[in-house]
């Protein structure tokens, strides 16, 4: 541990997602005095809700007192699906690590910036062994199911499981630490219930606070739950640079017993996530820290996701089991399909379905979508109505590398709002995943269904938004250097989804842990 510096802390890790819990190990192992500060709570196997009904304990709505893993967010151009709690998105996501298409690393937001691939390369082979990476051993139904869309298409050959973020040992036998040589927790084998992205209930998902996140505490790193930063300033006051080090403004996230208050440190990491980390800088660059690039914000993208659904009929198919995704389709250079599933019972999402449908303009498609369920009543009334919403139900999680971006910024009551930046409006009813839908409904003998939110307001939804705090050459170009760190200012970082600076195409979590990994390797 190095000695003490005169502040309370050497470094302060705003979240403890992929960015936040990377940077706390590697500041660690440095031997920095590290804080991490995490607005969710810490949850053990057993604090997970059963099924995603237990709304207090699922969803992230501190205004009713729910403290649980999953926050949904609406904007005008799109609805985020996230995590929130000790662990960040790595509570809910569904644990599959792919890397990116190489069109991604040299794409001209920030390919000029470093040979990307190349210095990648070693970081997502850190990250892929800290987070317990393998293929999924075990096909199920719907990964059967997409198997057989591929061979209809004849793209048998693109097909393939996934890599995963999951210990399969001997389920419900716990077992000594198998990663880091008895450093780690304890740990049992999966179930495969489908129980991923509610929390795993029986230890097996390989979740932040189970390797990067329990390796730092090791190390002496200190995380705060339910800690919300709410100010940050230069110590060399508001017209300084941070020379002098920062002081981190706080306060609880709980009503019970409120609480605020102030430390001051070296440096500053910034890793809340998009949803984080851009409310916080807007806010501060009208206040103490005005030497902000006014390109915070800006170049916000999602992989240009689909989402659909398709209930089975029939009451012997189970759909249900198996870990959260367990394979992968790629349809064509650009683009992928995957099937999604959540355990049995947790049918929550049933409230939000509708026929699929398409058309311009919220009444063509609301008017589609009742001539759909009036011409086949009792087909739709079932995929409605079934028994176990989610034991029956696949979700069809279609992504791709077009790019457009959109740009967030304070509203006039404070809250964030979207704004359309550069390309095509972000589109919920894809005609190729809506084609992909109903290729697969045939497989499975099941109906197609979209969220309301896409039939009504046409407004997709994703569960990977990125960007906002990008890189460039200069704050005129970018937020952040292609080091991470704060243009204007010294030792403050951005590590999270909001300086991926390009479309990956694919899920984010293990480039968001490799661009950690590289930005902390930078730091002394």
């Amino acid at each position: 541990m190095r000695a003490g510096s005169g502040h309370d802390a050497d470094w302060v890790v705003v979240g403890s997602g992929f960015g936040g819990s990377v940077s706390a190990l590697r500041l660690a192992e440095k031997g920095h005095r590290v804080v991490v500060m995490e607005q969710g709570h810490r949850f053990e196997a057993a604090d997970f809700p059963r099924t995603n009904w237990n709304l207090p304990r699922w969803l992230w709505l501190p205004a009713l007192h729910w403290h649980g893993i999953f926050r949904i967010s609406l904007f005008r151009h799109l609805l985020v699906l996230s995590g929130t709690g000790v662990g960040g998105g790595s509570l809910v996501y569904g644990n599959t690590l792919p890397l990116p298409k190489r069109a991604f690393f040299s794409a001209p937001g920030w390919a000029h910036l470093a040979p990307w691939e190349e210095e990648l390369a070693t970081h997502y082979d850190t990250a892929r062994r800290m987070l317990g990476t393998v293929p999924n051993p075990r096909l199920e139904a719907g990964d059967r199911a997409l198997a057989q869309l591929a061979a209809r298409r004849g793209l048998t050959q693109h097909f393939e499981p996934t890599t995963v973020a999951v210990f399969f040992g001997e389920p419900e036998v716990e077992v000594p630490d198998p990663y880091f040589g008895g450093r780690g927790p304890p740990r049992s084998g999966c179930t495969f219930c489908g129980g991923c992205m509610t929390g795993c209930r029986h230890g097996a998902k390989n979740t932040l606070d189970r390797n990067y996140l329990w390796l730092a505490e090791g190390l002496g790193a200190e995380v705060r739950p339910g800690t919300r930063v709410t100010g940050l300033e230069p110590l060399d006051g508001a017209a300084g640079d941070g020379t002098r080090g920062w002081r981190v403004r706080w306060s609880s996230t709980g009503f019970l017993r409120p609480a605020s208050g102030e430390l001051t440190c070296r440096g500053v990491v910034l890793a809340g996530g998009v949803l984080g980390t851009l409310p916080l800088l807007l806010r501060l660059r009208r206040t103490t820290l005005p030497r902000l690039s006014p390109r915070v914000g800006h170049r916000v993208r999602t992989n240009s996701e689909s989402l659909l659904g398709v209930t089975a009929r029939g009451r012997d198919t189970v759909l249900s089991d198996g870990i959260a995704i367990g394979s992968i389709l790629h349809t064509d250079p650009h683009s992928h399909l995957e099937p999604v599933r959540y355990g049995a019972g947790s049918g929550f999402w049933r409230l939000a379905a509708s026929p699929m449908t398409h058309g311009r303009g919220p009444l063509v498609r609301l008017g589609r979508a009742v001539a759909a369920l009036a011409r086949h009543p009792l087909r739709n009334g079932k995929a409605l109505l079934v028994d176990d919403w989610a034991k029956r139900t696949q979700i069809l999680l279609f992504m791709r590398t077009i790019d457009s971006t959109l740009r967030l910024g304070l509203g006039p009551l404070g809250g964030l709002r979207s704004y359309q930046e550069e390309g095509p409006r972000p589109e919920a009813l894809l005609p190729e995943a809506q084609e992909l839908a109903r290729e697969f409904a045939e497989i499975v003998d099941g109906q197609p269904m979209a969220l309301l939110t896409e039939t009504l307001l046409g407004i997709p939804t994703t569960a990977h938004i990125l960007g906002g705090c990008v890189m460039g050459r200069g704050p005129e170009e970018g937020v952040i250097d292609h080091r991470h760190r704060v243009f204007g200012y010294r030792n403050l970082l951005v590590c999270d989804g909001s300086a991926v600076s390009a479309n990956p195409g694919v899920n984010p979590s293990l480039t968001i842990t490799a661009l950690a990994e590289r930005a902390m390797s930078f730091v002394e």
